[in-house]
């Protein structure tokens, strides 16, 4: 027996692709992890489980606005509420299997319906939702060193730091310490921004459950929001839209929020290959 998957990303945040349109697959967490893990398996930073809202419990409430519900893991197998570059990878699988076509559609994930438009240039756009600022001073530390940061909340938490170098975010192959521990009781994803030119901006992210990554949606939204906010340049201050271009290891994304806190995401969103999994080597691999 073999079960279907693609490969995908969005700049090089990449995702094993698994059509599941009646949610019929039980993708534990160690299967999870397993279909993730670079040297033993297909290597990915996560799995985007493509599931029919209506058939899956968590997701039967959108059905009416999204026929299709993005089952997201991170690539140790836990659950993540939204993943921004996942949306855009997402939204062109469904283009590529014929379930969709340029134009607008939308889809359904844990952090709630997302708007996508998918251009003629191939780029595709998400309406991301607003950001959320929670009160309180946070601080986030690599080795000897400490930085405040701005806690975004993007339908999953995020801290952004300003720094003189990203160098200074170290290897981020383990999570950075934050303060105070009750900021982010389920961890965090941890930006290290540096500035490149006006509404210009440059990162690096340790994504909360993969590591560091090549690029991060929500981080990168999270980013020009805090950095608007640095900048005096809050759009329901200013009444203006505020752009940013936020360069990621992987790529480039374009940030825009708009006066009554929308914010969009425009980037690259690529199908590389597709095959499929062995179902006794998974079934072995999560023994």
């Amino acid at each position: 027996m073999s079960i279907p998957f693609l490969k995908g990303h969005g700049t090089e945040n990449d995702f094993v692709i698994v059509p599941d349109p009646d949610n019929a697959l039980d993708l534990t967490p160690a299967a999870v992890a397993a279909l993730c893990d670079r040297r033993a398996g297909i290597g990915a930073d996560g799995v985007l489980h493509v599931v029919r809202s209506a058939a899956h419990p968590e997701a039967k409430g959108m059905a009416a606005d999204a026929e299709w519900f993005m089952d997201y893991r991170n690539g140790d197998g836990s659950i993540a509420e939204m993943c921004g570059n996942g949306v855009r990878v997402f939204a062109r699988y469904l283009q590529h299997a014929g379930h969709t076509t340029e134009g607008d559609l939308a889809v359904a994930t844990r952090g709630g319906v997302r708007t996508v438009h998918i251009a003629k240039d191939g780029d595709v756009t998400v309406g991301m939702g607003s950001a959320r600022l929670p009160e309180g001073d946070v601080t986030v530390s690599v080795g000897d060193r400490t930085w405040p940061a701005r806690n975004v909340n993007m339908g999953n938490p995020h801290a952004v730091a300003f720094v003189e170098d990203l160098a200074d975010a170290g290897d981020l192959c383990t999570p950075p310490p934050f303060g105070p521990p009750s900021a982010y009781p389920e961890g965090v994803n941890v930006e290290f921004v540096v500035d490149r030119g006006p509404r210009h901006v440059a990162m690096r992210v340790h994504e909360r459950g993969s590591g560091e990554t090549r690029s991060c949606g929500t981080g990168a939204c999270a980013v020009a929001v805090a950095t608007a906010r640095r900048d005096g340049a809050d759009p329901s201050v200013t009444g203006a839209p505020a752009t940013y271009t936020v360069d990621v290891p992987g790529g480039r994304l374009v940030i825009t929020e708009r006066p009554d806190g929308e914010i969009e995401m425009t980037g690259p969103a690529v199908i590389v290959a597709e095959g499929e999994i062995d179902a006794d080597w998974l079934e072995n691999a999560v023994r």
